[in-house]
């Protein structure tokens, strides 16, 4: 497999997001270092690839599986002029401009699961870590780390993750260029952080919406040793998801893993 062309950065006119690109062949973290490059500075849409990640991050310190040559391993760092209460949009945007970006390749089959997972075919295609630093009670960054699972075989997922991950070559049987992949994942978050910014959350909340279908369902919220259970009806302002719980009580959660509670007839 070919490493990923460092000329992507020219390949397309320049643009808030990836008009500035950081290759390195094999990384600790690209979140890290992009963490590390904002608080140096880096202007607003720079964007950090790696071929492979020795301590890739996925959320709840989890390990992001990041072997080399495979996938695409990227961090971006955004500089909103948003109070942060409204940082945690950002995420939820970022799911909506990963589903468009991979859409095209199976069309229809792209699910969204709150708070940050990207599905094909009930199984994790795609996983977005955000990470934010205040400064003075203001958002001075946040980096959003982003990875996307290619071109793995099933044997080469580690055991545990085989029933409950897959890549986009699995899904279509297709070869799938990693450049031509970055180019228009870099152009879908510059679209929908600026409809975000310009628009407001509500059409990206609306467009999320499209891509859930735990929303009308019923849930599990598995958080640290807490565990809620209800019906899911939406995400609020604040990207926390909204459940009616047994009693008719609406409960807020802002972090966790939700799942669909399936049914005997499911």
């Amino acid at each position: 497999m070919n490493k990923i062309s460092k000329s992507i950065q020219t390949g397309s006119s320049p643009k808030p997001v990836g008009h500035q690109i950081h290759y390195y062949r094999q990384i600790g973290s690209t979140n890290d270092e992009a963490f590390r490059l904002a608080q140096a500075g880096a202007p607003h849409g720079t964007a950090l690839i790696a071929e492979a990640q020795t301590a890739g991050k996925g959320r709840m310190q989890r390990i992001w599986h990041s072997p080399g040559g495979a996938n695409l391993y990227t961090s971006v760092i955004l500089r909103p002029d948003f109070e942060p209460a409204r940082a945690p949009q950002i995420a939820i945007a970022a799911g909506v401009a990963v589903a468009r970006t991979i859409d095209p390749f199976c069309p229809g089959r792209v699910e969204l699961k709150w708070p940050n997972d990207v599905l094909l075919g009930g199984k994790k295609v795609c996983g977005i870590l955000a990470q934010m630093k205040l400064s003075g009670g203001a958002v001075d960054f946040v980096v959003l780390g982003i990875g996307i699972n290619i071109h793995l075989k099933r044997d080469a997922f580690p055991p545990d993750l085989r029933d409950i991950a897959t890549s986009l070559c699995l899904e279509t049987q297709k070869e799938i260029s990693r450049d031509a992949l970055s180019i228009r994942l870099y152009e879908n978050l510059t679209t929908w952080y600026t409809t975000l910014r310009d628009s407001g959350f509500e059409p990206v909340r609306s467009a999320w919406l499209g891509y859930a279908p735990m929303i009308g369902r019923d849930v599990s919220v598995r958080f640290e040793n807490e565990v809620m259970t209800g019906r899911a009806v939406g995400i609020d302002e604040e990207g926390s998801l909204i459940l009616v719980a047994a009693d008719g009580k609406s409960i807020k959660v802002s972090a966790g893993d939700a799942t669909i509670l399936k049914k005997d007839n499911d």
